[in-house]
């Protein structure tokens, strides 16, 4: 049995082998220390070493904007769910609607195609309105054209006349009516006049009457005993078939004592600087006078040919129902560009030629109708 003061006096020392354990346990729990320690050295170290560049760019960044606090956006708001729903105010594009607005827009690499310009292309013929109005109108591919060269058209001595093959092929004349009062045909013909065109008469154009070139028969006679080659015209107002026939049997008796050599023309056509009484008339129905007044003269054995300015025959009346008939074109200027058939040239209402005091009009036969 052990005693109090024994213990006492053992306990007073420690053995080699505690004292061994408390020195390796106290080492252990160092080294751990020291260890952990370390570690937590070793960690702000490194969020220390960032990239310069890296670092760099992210302030820059950050400069340009300032985003506001969300809290502050969102408090306060009375918007739902559905009010931030605005994909439904844009209308959904069907394919139809996708196919016209490619139509709509031309590709961006594609060459446009200019329209054909009509004074070019070959194909329409300039038009002048009486009211000054330019349009060009398609040339018919069925009507029969001109084959003139005006390049041979040459004027001499204030006459123009027509070449082929270095030879005058055209015949030079003027047309006559009381307008230009007394007239002397012998001097008419020695200053190169070949054929007159004489007026017969003439239509009233309000009252509708028909009256007689007051000078009509004089210049006949006189013009055949000075050797010049005579046609005839008639200025028409007519607006029924029965009024064509009225007027075409009007020359016919004038004619009866006469033998004349170049058409028979009729001469339809507006009035300037009033109304006349072939407003109301559809162009059907002037081309229906035009060829009853026609058809009677040719009836009688005369050359029946259609008088008209290149407003008058390209739009005023059919052509295609009238191509029995030979053509008198009126258009002054320098060279016609009247593209269909004509054989007589009325080129200028102010003409100048010995015989005849004052202007008058003066043409060109591209035939001499004294030989067919």
């Amino acid at each position: 049995m052990r005693l109090p003061d024994d213990f006492e006096e053992n306990n007073t020392g420690l053995t080699p082998t505690v004292l061994s354990a408390i020195v390796a346990v106290t080492l252990f729990a160092g080294l751990i220390l020291c260890m952990v320690l370390l570690m937590n050295r070793r960690e702000p170290g490194r969020a220390k070493r960032e990239d310069p560049q890296e670092t760099q760019s992210v302030e820059q960044s950050s400069q340009g904007t300032e985003y506001p606090d969300t809290d502050k956006l969102i408090s306060g708001s009375t918007l739902s769910p559905e009010d931030l729903d605005f994909w439904d105010k844009y209308p959904e594009q069907t394919t139809e609607s996708a196919a016209q607005e490619t139509e709509e827009k031309p590709a961006a690499n594609a060459e446009s195609i200019p329209e054909n310009d009509p004074s070019t292309d070959g194909k329409h013929t300039l038009v002048v309105n009486r009211d000054g109005r330019e349009e060009w109108v398609l040339i018919s591919p069925y009507l029969p054209k001109h084959e003139y060269d005006f390049t041979q058209l040459v004027c001499q001595s204030d006459l123009m006349k027509y070449y082929e093959e270095g030879s005058q092929v055209s015949y030079v004349g003027a047309d006559i009516s009381k307008y230009q009062d007394y007239v002397d045909f012998v001097k008419l013909k020695k200053s190169g006049i070949q054929f007159v065109m004489l007026r017969v008469g003439a239509r009233g154009y309000g009252s509708g009457q028909l009256v007689a070139d007051e000078y009509f028969t004089d210049n006949m006679k006189r013009a055949v005993d000075a050797g010049l080659q005579v046609g005839v015209y008639f200025s028409s107002q007519a607006i029924t078939n029965e009024e064509a026939v009225e007027e075409a049997q009007m020359v016919i008796e004038a004619l009866k004592d006469y033998k004349i050599t170049y058409p028979v023309a009729f001469d339809m056509s507006f009035v300037e600087n009033d109304t006349a009484r072939i407003e109301s008339l559809s162009r059907s129905e002037k081309t229906e006078i035009t060829k009853t007044f026609l058809d009677t003269v040719a009836a009688e054995g005369y050359i029946a040919m259609i008088y008209g300015d290149k407003e008058w025959l390209i739009k005023e009346i059919d052509m295609s129902k009238l191509t029995a008939y030979d053509v008198w074109l009126c258009q002054i200027q320098d060279v016609p560009d009247y593209p269909y058939r004509f054989t007589m040239w009325q080129y200028t209402n102010s003409g100048s030629v010995d015989g005849i005091a004052g202007y008058t009009n003066l043409n060109v036969s591209f035939i001499d109708y004294s030989e067919k």
